[in-house]
């Protein structure tokens, strides 16, 4: 079988670089398996034959699709191995750690949506936490006005971690394979170095002023000028990970690393405790399910706002016949935008963390209350956002990520979305540790009204208190056709990942499109206010000129989200699609 997603050369030679590398890294730890050939194999057609449209990577047993070419490759080596999907998860998680500083951390945190092979689905929350010292009004200044700069790049602006522990219960609950084989692929690459994509370089020497600045006295990430192909060892990074991996969570929530990380604090006008690190809790959530047309959406539940806004706007815009519109026609972006705009002001009053607030998660998800919204909305309507208000309910008174999608020869699948909140968080590294602190404390509404660093407004719901998880976009998901596993998906993006990963169901559940078609292909967004549509500069000019015929306010800008996702062809045939934007790889076998 010919493939037919072509990577670039920069991207294929790097993987075939990587891939000795990361064969050895896990011989050196008694797996098996990863010496088997390079490439991502060919999947057995004899029951199913492609079409000619254009697909991503084939493999008819296992899957994994992330952010960078090595943490595919170390997925891909676990899977090999005989781990399942979690196990390459975490292995996975711990290796972005180190290869994708700007997102992949030990200093953030995220979410985890699983499916098990005999259709069980789970959640994990491992969202940070607001120190047990945070106060609601610790960012503004005398004037009343949020201080950018503290809640940005301070140590202020840090949340407590929660990767780590994360990545532990996950694997204490569905891991097979020993926790230090996991974590020493990431130790490896930390060591030995890995070398950096053109991206990378290009990011790390934009941002040596902010390094310099942020982390005064230290060496990390500094360079005179960075260029594709040289080598980052980070050998303090590699100390912290060989403390996980002997110790587990304790060996970054207490001891010699969180004593680091509390020094770092008290230095520099943190309030981040050892109590605050000890006590921290990843938890376990039921996920929050819905339907669109014959699909189940399995989805994450607050404190992130996408599960539930996902569900909302698949509600709204599912008695509409969007594939009679067709792609990318101004009647179909026009209802797609009128729902986005309906659910952004719904999240912006209701949706917060559920431990501290009551989240109306049934009625938002009301197929009926869906409807209400959308009365009246059609082909011509472009109702101004200003006169959009949140939905009213009976008893209530008035973001860079990376993700990676994992599908295990067993069936079993796993979407992870993580984050550092602004792209290298906060930019400060803890001294003697190598990781990057989250700024994640913007995702809080600082002061509710106050827009943050996405424009995103929030309320009463999601503002600031003690041990509370700030409101998240980010949106893992899985979807299921017939009890059947039918995609794994989600995205970076901020503010875009909801209505990015809600466009690429609706690509290819109305559309009918390929996985690495929907991805390839231009999004766009509303999030109620600012009042205008996001659209990439790839988009036609005729759609854009027929929406502002219809008074719609059109900005364009590079790039929307970095999609990574999965999709079951017929005869279990996986196609990994992995996004053109990035460095993104699919590996698969």
């Amino acid at each position: 079988m010919k493939h037919h997603f072509q990577l670039n050369s920069s991207i294929k030679s790097y993987l075939y670089t990587m891939r000795y590398l990361i064969i050895l890294i896990v011989l050196s730890i008694g797996c098996r398996g990863a010496e088997t050939e390079a490439r991502p194999s060919t999947a057995n057609q004899s029951t199913y034959t492609l079409d000619n449209r254009e697909h991503g990577v084939l493999g008819d047993s296992a899957m994994v699709v992330t952010a960078h070419p090595a943490a595919s490759l170390v997925g891909e080596s676990i899977l090999r191995a005989g781990g399942n999907a979690i196990d390459a998860a975490v292995a996975v998680q711990f290796a972005l750690a180190v290869v994708y500083p700007n997102a992949g951390n030990l200093g953030g945190g995220g979410f985890m949506v699983l499916r098990l092979a005999d259709g069980t689905s789970n959640t994990l929350d491992f969202r940070e936490k607001a120190p047990s010292g945070a106060s609601r009004d610790m960012f503004l200044n005398s004037n009343g006005e949020v201080s950018r700069e503290k809640i940005e790049s301070s140590h202020l602006a840090a949340g407590v971690p929660g990767s780590v522990e994360g990545m532990w219960q996950a694997h204490q609950k569905y891991g097979s394979m020993p926790w230090k084989d996991l974590v020493q692929p990431a130790i490896d690459l930390a060591t030995k170095g890995f070398t950096i994509t053109q991206n990378q370089a290009e990011d790390l020497s934009e941002l040596q002023s902010e390094f310099k600045k942020r982390n005064p006295g230290k060496n990390y990430f500094i360079k005179t000028k960075w260029q594709t192909g040289d080598t980052l060892k980070q050998p303090d990074l590699a100390q912290t990970l060989i403390a996980v991996r002997d110790n587990g969570r304790a060996g970054f929530y207490e001891g010699a690393i969180a004593e680091k990380i509390v020094a770092e604090m008290q230095k520099n006008k943190g309030i981040m405790t050892a109590d605050d690190l000890k006590n921290y809790n990843a938890v376990w959530r039921a996920p929050v399910q819905g339907t669109y047309r014959d699909y189940t959406v399995i989805s994450m539940p607050p404190p992130s706002s996408g599960g539930v806004a996902l569900l909302q706007l698949l509600n709204m815009v599912e008695n509409y016949p969007l594939k009679d519109y067709g792609l990318h026609t101004a009647a179909s972006m026009s209802i797609m935008t009128e729902a986005e705009k309906r659910v952004y002001a719904d999240r912006a009053a209701w949706l917060g963390d559920p431990d501290f607030v009551r989240v109306p998660v049934n009625e938002l998800l009301s197929k009926q209350y869906a409807q209400e919204r959308m009365s009246g909305v059609d082909t011509n309507t472009n109702t101004p956002s200003k006169q959009i208000k949140a939905g009213v309910f009976d008893g209530y008174e008035s973001e860079q990520t990376t993700h990676f999608s994992i599908v295990d020869a067993k069936g079993n699948a796993v979407a992870i979305t993580t984050t550092l909140n602004d792209s290298y968080g906060s930019k400060i590294v803890v001294q003697g540790c190598g990781f990057i602190l989250n700024n994640e404390m913007d995702d809080f509404s600082a002061k509710p009204g106050e827009p943050n660093m996405y424009g995103l407004l929030g309320g009463e719901a999601n503002a600031i208190e003690p041990n509370k998880r700030m409101l998240s976009s980010m949106t893992p998901t899985i979807v299921v056709k017939d009890n059947d596993l039918f995609m794994v998906i989600g995205t970076p993006g901020g503010s875009t990942i909801i209505t990015s990963v809600f466009q690429n169901i609706v690509n290819v559940i109305d559309f009918d499109m390929t996985m690495q078609e929907s991805i390839n292909a231009p999004r766009f967004h509303h999030q109620w206010l600012p009042d205008h549509i996001s659209v990439e500069k790839s988009f036609d000019g005729l759609v854009l000129s027929a929406l502002e015929k219809k008074n719609y306010t059109i900005s364009k800008r590079e790039a929307i989200g970095r999609v990574d996702g999965i999709l079951v062809h017929p005869n279990k045939l996986l196609e990994g699609g992995a996004d053109p934007r990035g460095d993104d790889v699919a590996v698969g076998f």
